[in-house]
């Protein structure tokens, strides 16, 4: 028999008024969670996003080389790369913390730790702050004004055109939103030419009209959790037709931008090769899910099949923009 009196809480329980504050505030809901300075310092790093940070790395460097013609001073690159970073660090703290209701209630996000109240919000706001004023003072004073210019337009159109604005007011947010992930591109560029041209601007349009057909797949997948959070993410609002019709009109897009730099930029073959069998691969891929949009009974829309390919796709036209600028033709 329990000898507790029913009047006192256990210590592993909440009491009805935790859980209320736990409601209200998710700091209140993870008491104990703090294992340690390890345990502190991976809750930060998550925050950042390290995986959408990769990502965006991997336009930069390349973009860099198509511009410098060759391999630009190998300083220049890691600090253009560092203060990148920084920046997409800074734009990723400021979603997390402005999305942190929506995260509480998506099964996608519940874990990151502003929802799970491992991170208080004002020491995320503090930290996200504090990227996003090193990673402008990074450019301006180690690598150059216009870089810094275009930086803090990055971060600006992530946080306040995406996160605050778009994300939770129409079915296009990623379409816009996905300007702030083409900036790399530019601050690649300017990084290295202090201006801008033509060529970058292809390099821009590929990754705008990518981004619907990289982040739509995802959000099929978790359409319940988008509903529930109230975000009208195209697939919450349209029919699987729908989304996979834009994402094919998307995807020629990109091609097309592809293949306006071959000329742009003065690719070789080899490059112009790439291209083309990576889009129609890709290609491939979304107009396989629109017939299984337009015929239920053949099963699954393969949706991550889509996303993953997708990241395959802008990994390996990059490292062909870069391979090309080297060859002996």
């Amino acid at each position: 028999m329990s000898t507790t009196s029913p009047t006192t809480s256990h210590p592993s329980t909440p009491t009805r008024a935790q859980a209320h504050r736990s409601r209200r505030d998710p700091a209140a809901a993870a008491p104990g969670r703090d294992g340690g300075w390890r345990d502190r310092l991976g809750a930060y790093v998550a925050l950042t996003k390290p995986r959408i940070i990769e990502l965006l790395l991997v336009t930069t460097l390349p973009t860099m080389i198509l511009a410098e013609g060759g391999l630009p001073d190998l300083w220049l690159v890691l600090k253009t790369l560092v203060g990148g970073t920084l920046a997409a660090a800074s734009a990723n703290v400021f979603n997390c913390y402005l999305d942190r209701d929506i995260d509480q209630v998506m099964n996608r996000t519940k874990r990151r730790p502003l929802a799970t109240g491992q991170i208080t919000p004002r020491a995320a706001l503090v930290f996200a702050t504090a990227l996003g004023v090193v990673a402008l003072l990074w450019f301006a004073l180690l690598v150059n004004v216009p870089s810094a210019w275009l930086t803090f337009a990055a971060i600006a159109i992530y946080v306040v055109g995406y996160t605050m604005i778009l994300k939770r007011r129409t079915p296009q947010n990623i379409v816009w939103g996905g300007i702030a992930g083409c900036m790399p591109v530019f601050i690649g560029w300017a990084a290295v030419t202090e201006s801008l041209s033509w060529s970058a601007l292809a390099l821009f349009g590929v990754i705008f009209f990518w981004t619907p057909p990289h982040y739509w797949p995802l959000s099929v997948k978790f359409k319940k959790d988008y509903a529930n959070a109230g975000v009208p993410m195209l697939p919450v609002v349209a029919t699987d037709r729908r989304v996979a019709i834009e994402m094919v009109a998307h995807t020629v897009a990109m091609i097309a931008c592809s293949l306006a730099l071959v000329p742009l930029a003065d690719m070789s073959w080899v490059y112009t090769v790439v291209a083309v069998g990576l889009g129609a691969w890709f290609l491939g891929l979304v107009v396989a899910m629109l017939r299984r949009a337009e015929h239920p009974e053949r099963g699954k829309l393969g949706a991550m099949k889509v996303f993953h390919g997708s990241i395959t796709y802008l990994t390996l036209l990059f490292i062909a923009v870069a391979v090309d600028v080297f060859l002996p033709f």
